[in-house]
């Protein structure tokens, strides 16, 4: 087992988890952008805004991960890390949707009324005074929605071949015989991804534990 555990082998997986959780920021990042225009969409008085936003979300909704993978890398032709980074955000980006629009809804009707008072525009309305309030109340979900993809870039190896931290577990494993020594990388690497989502899940309970006692005082 001393063969396995060398800092040759630990570096190249660590260099995966790297790979895992940047393009899981990067997607998440992109996904919160995107879904909350397409909430705002959905949420508008526009019924054709609001009826290409709800396509947009069933559409993601209820298709799978994997087929936007391989059709933003073999249909689209882009390079791995962007067909990864696009895929993940198109599919992302309608969960971040409905987070938002929960969000939006958890701010009083009462705060649009007084920024359009003050002459605030649309635009100003949402980006100075109702997404900072929602936000507060979509920051869990959001970071249980960063751990669903965090785990869900092991897709990209079996799709693409990107050397995300399952990637670089799988090239590893050939590199051994003995079915101990793959039973044991297998470990390591769910004992990477455990940490991390983990850590994430803890300080989501610990934010809505905060949450739930300001509200309580």
């Amino acid at each position: 087992m001393a063969e396995l555990f060398t800092w040759v082998n630990m570096r190249f997986l660590l260099q995966g988890l790297g790979m895992t959780l940047f393009i899981s920021a990067i997607a998440i990042l992109c996904s919160i952008v995107l879904g909350t225009i397409i909430s705002i969409m959905r949420t508008s008085n526009s019924r054709v805004l609001s009826a290409i936003a709800t396509v947009y979300i069933e559409i993601f909704k209820n298709t799978p991960l994997l087929l936007w993978i391989m059709f933003t890398f073999f249909v689209a032709q882009l390079p791995p890390m962007g067909a990864a980074v696009l895929a993940f955000t198109l599919f992302t980006s309608a969960s971040v949707a409905e987070i938002v629009r929960g969000g939006l809804a958890s701010v009083p009707f009462g705060q649009y009324e007084a920024a359009k008072s003050q002459g605030f525009s649309l635009v100003q309305t949402y980006v100075l005074i109702i997404l900072p309030q929602a936000l507060r109340n979509m920051i869990p979900a959001l970071l249980s929605q960063f751990v669903t993809t965090i785990k869900d870039t092991s897709f990209l190896w079996g799709a693409m071949a990107l050397q995300e931290l399952m990637g670089r577990g799988m090239i590893l494993m050939n590199s051994y015989n003995s079915t101990e020594q793959i039973f044991m990388i297998f470990g390591i690497m769910a004992v990477l991804y455990f940490i991390v989502c983990f850590t994430l899940s803890q300080i989501v309970r610990a934010y809505q534990r905060k949450l739930k006692k300001g509200r309580e005082s």
